[in-house]
């Protein structure tokens, strides 16, 4: 977590920002979760050790820990927007069933072979990828099989 808090003070200092206790906060509460969470199990997860920290404050860290890359954007369903720690995860990607929402995550090599060879192909640079698939989970899909 040192190596973390390190890495976004630096962040802050090249961007002229000052680090906050309620910055350093938010960071430390990212960097206890795991798996994806919303801005409001994030808030969660702070005020249980910071009851200062409000819900405005977490929306003005969150795009700070974005911009940094300890954090991404991934998904959006029943329209919230969720999370997840980018520092120390691995590269993944999503399926989410559009009936139950739920979220699956999967790794491959194939994958990441692929879009290696197609970046090199077209003399492309890739800083990230992400990728997410919609349709029906199995639990779901057997579900409506035996209506």
């Amino acid at each position: 977590m040192r190596d973390a808090e390190r890495s976004f003070r630096e962040f802050l200092r090249e961007k002229n920002l000052k680090r906050t206790p309620e910055r350093m906060a938010v960071l430390r509460g990212v960097l206890s979760l795991d798996g994806h969470f919303d801005a409001d199990q994030l808030l969660e997860r702070v005020q249980s050790y910071n009851k200062r920290i409000s819900r405005a404050t977490i929306y003005r860290v969150l795009p700070l820990l974005i911009d940094s890359g300890f954090v991404v954007e991934t998904l959006s369903a029943r329209g919230r927007v969720s999370y997840e720690r980018s520092h120390g995860s691995f590269r993944h990607g999503h399926m989410i069933c559009e009936r139950c929402q739920e979220v699956i995550e999967f790794r491959s090599e194939r994958l990441e072979e692929l879009v290696g060879e197609i970046c090199t192909a077209h003399g492309f640079v890739e800083n990230e990828h992400r990728l997410s698939v919609r349709g029906i989970c199995k639990q779901c899909t057997d579900k409506k099989g035996q209506e």
